[in-house]
């Protein structure tokens, strides 16, 4: 018996319902007509394409978890397995859908009012408008609530001014989602692209999410009506609620990655033949192949636990933590060793792990680095906050 798919070692799909087959299916076929032929050339030369979007809209899977606006509605578990296919093709892909839906869309349709939503949220489901999310700063990553970005009343206006860095569709965002100090503590704000003084710029020579955008953010006396405020956004748990979403995409999604890394490494391995026989042939190969195999499985199981508590309503923040930390490491582990058993061919674009392994370096830092994490797990066994 040979396995068709490494994800059929412990037979994953069989846990799944045929409409979350059938959504993982097509995600899938978009990825290999639409991504695996041009992603190694966005890498290299640094691109995203944006005329992407409009396709992704069009395939439904732009803020897929939300209800309304044109959004399509479907479960937490569905979005996961759409993340775990995109990220397969490449972190990047993953990330701008991440953030469109799960952060800039999501903060709309969860804080924002019913002009808000109706002004930006069916547009950026179909790919016509693209978002950001502004919250990291060059000071302040892991720790949001001293950012130094403010928003001061005036009159019936507010000014905003400061710098967001890091951020994800930054320089191609029709609209930002800024996160500011107020005197009432942090509050949202939607930036459209053309508002006085707001400028951003793209963030250059990057060794990790090459095929994705990253740009700084920069408020210098940017007015904007009272009406660009989130109303229900009050405090720092509505940017740490939009980033658990983006989390649990990652739990699904860096899970996608390690799969496309294993599928390369054996189907490498049965075609390269060495001492006369294929390397997959070998003990030492073999050995590689079925550590990444179980941990590869695990890691999928994990995902799809997490997604059926999030669909029950019962999803905990240090549970997504867990799931990040756990999968993220394994994936990037799986790509570094998928890389050895492609040995020098494994430093070249013409194969995927090395390039998801690059993109590994980021997720495991970015949404909550790995540190952050193992602390929030370790508040919850302990009692004892050892961040503050």
């Amino acid at each position: 018996m040979t396995l068709t798919d490494p994800l059929d070692l412990l037979d994953f799909d069989s846990l799944l319902s045929e409409e979350e087959r059938q959504i993982r299916a097509t995600v899938a076929r978009f990825v290999t007509d639409h991504v695996r032929p041009h992603v190694a050339d966005w890498f290299e030369e640094g691109t995203f394409p944006r005329e992407i979007a409009p396709e992704l809209g069009r395939l439904g899977v732009l803020g897929m978890h939300l209800d309304g606006y044109g959004c399509a509605g479907t479960s937490a578990v569905a979005y996961g397995l759409a993340c775990l296919e995109l990220e397969a093709g490449d972190s990047g892909l993953r990330s701008f859908v991440s953030v469109q839906g799960s952060l800039a869309m999501f903060s709309v349709w969860r804080y924002g009012s019913a002009e808000q939503k109706a002004e930006w949220l069916p547009r950026m489901a179909a790919g016509e408008a693209i978002g950001c999310f502004g919250l990291t700063e060059p000071d302040f990553g892991s720790d949001p609530a001293n950012m130094r970005t403010r928003a001061v009343r005036d009159g019936g206006d507010w000014i905003l001014d400061g710098t967001k860095m890091w951020i994800t569709n930054g320089s191609i965002a029709d609209v930002a989602t800024v996160w500011a100090q107020t005197e009432d503590g942090i509050r949202g704000f939607l930036v459209p692209r053309d508002t006085p003084g707001f400028t951003t710029r793209t963030i250059k020579r990057k060794l990790s999410l090459r095929a994705s955008i990253t740009g700084e953010l920069s408020l210098d006396g940017v007015r904007l009506p009272d009406s660009a405020r989130l109303p229900l956004a009050e405090g720092l748990g509505a940017p740490l609620s939009c980033l658990g979403e983006a989390r649990f995409g990652i739990v699904f999604g860096s899970t996608g990655a390690a799969l496309d890394c294993l599928r390369t490494a054996i189907g490498y391995a049965n075609s390269r033949i060495q001492f006369g026989k294929p390397i997959a042939a070998f003990q030492l190969t073999q050995e590689k192949l079925a550590d990444m195999a179980v941990d590869l499985n695990t890691a999928a199981l994990l995902a799809l636990h997490l997604g059926r508590l999030k669909d029950a309503g019962r999803l905990k923040p240090h549970q997504i933590s867990a799931g990040k930390l756990n999968n993220v490491r394994r994936a990037l582990a799986i790509a570094r060793e998928c890389r050895t058993i492609l040995g020098g061919s494994g430093i070249t674009l013409d194969y995927s792990p090395l390039r998801h392994a690059n993109n590994l370096e980021s997720v495991l830092t970015y949404e909550g680095t790995s540190e952050i994490h193992t602390l929030v797990i370790g508040q919850t066994l302990t009692g004892h906050a050892a961040y503050r």
